[in-house]
């Protein structure tokens, strides 16, 4: 439920904003379609067999369910790590350097990370990697556990695990502690000059809103990253369901932080959520939002 309303107040807010939006907030919003994707497609059908205790659908759901999870979940790392490159090159770039960055080159690597995913989420069906039931019984995913006796198998996690999840993190983390010592340096600059800081405030906080979405989805993922690498030298059995399951269930609730994170560190959002309030019959008073403070930073910051 939180992750269906907080990204449809993002798409909410990213159409009525569509002629205001910034290249890069593109990225923002295919975050959100492969959050809310994810939601309507997997949930239900899990939640369902929880309350059943047992799978309720066959093979053929439970590789729907699995390419569907594997499917967004690389798409949503993938946009993170573009997110991450792409502010990492407007900030160490001069203002017209960072306006080549079009919404048709965002929307080419858009289309490219969809592409990329879905050749990841296919290759288990064609005979690369098999898709299969987690240990506790209630949804499908990867099959790990038949990884550490099938050659075919572990080529396909250990390529997987290093080109849909390990590059991707430390390139996520490289960036932004580029981005971390650049906007130190400029704040420094902008003390000793002494002009007014609040520039300087609103790059930090943009600079933590984008770290927290990226620490929110690696912390979420990484307790069952984990779990999952454990079962490929080892027997699922080794572990008691409830250790396998808990890491899953931690890893969908990543789908719901980033809703919240932009609500904090937004002042343009906040104002449209109350506007979206507004809409479904909630007396809201708020004063309407200038976005003049904000264009400065948001030039150099794209967002």
């Amino acid at each position: 439920i939180l992750t269906i309303l907080g990204n449809s107040a993002v798409l909410a807010t990213a159409v009525k904003r569509s002629s205001l939006l910034k290249s890069p907030e593109l990225l923002t919003v295919n975050l959100a379609v492969a959050d809310i994707g994810m939601a309507l497609s997997m949930y239900p059908l899990a939640i369902a067999s929880a309350w059943n205790h047992a799978w309720l659908g066959g093979d053929a759901a439970c590789v729907y369910y699995a390419l569907m999870g594997f499917l967004f979940g690389v798409c949503s790392m993938m946009t993170l790590c573009a997110m991450a490159v792409i502010r990492f090159l407007v900030t160490n770039s001069s203002k017209s350097n960072s306006n080549k960055i079009t919404k048709n080159t965002v929307c080419i690597l858009i289309a490219f990370i969809w592409l990329y995913s879905l050749l990841w989420a296919i290759l288990p069906l064609v005979g690369w990697g098999y898709y299969g039931p987690e240990p506790f019984g209630i949804s499908c995913t990867i099959a790990w556990s038949k990884f550490h006796n099938s050659s075919n198998g572990f080529s396909f996690i250990l390529s997987m695990f290093l080109l849909c999840t390990v590059l991707p993190a430390l390139t996520i983390v490289a960036c932004y502690l580029g981005i971390a010592w650049k906007v130190h340096k400029a704040y420094q600059e902008i003390q000793n000059i002494d002009r007014i800081p609040n520039a300087a405030k609103l790059e930090k906080k943009l600079t933590l809103m984008a770290v927290l979405i990226s620490v929110g989805f690696l912390s979420s993922w990484t307790p069952y990253a984990a779990t999952s690498f454990w079962s490929i030298f080892n027997s699922s059995d080794s572990l008691q369901p409830v250790v396998t399951l808990l890491p899953c269930l931690f890893a969908k609730s990543s789908t719901a932080y980033n809703p919240f994170i932009y609500y904090v560190f937004s002042k343009t959002f906040r104002c449209e959520v109350k506007k979206l309030q507004c809409c479904c019959g909630w007396r809201v008073h708020y004063f309407s939002s200038d976005n003049s403070v904000e264009n400065p930073v948001s030039t150099m910051w794209s967002g």
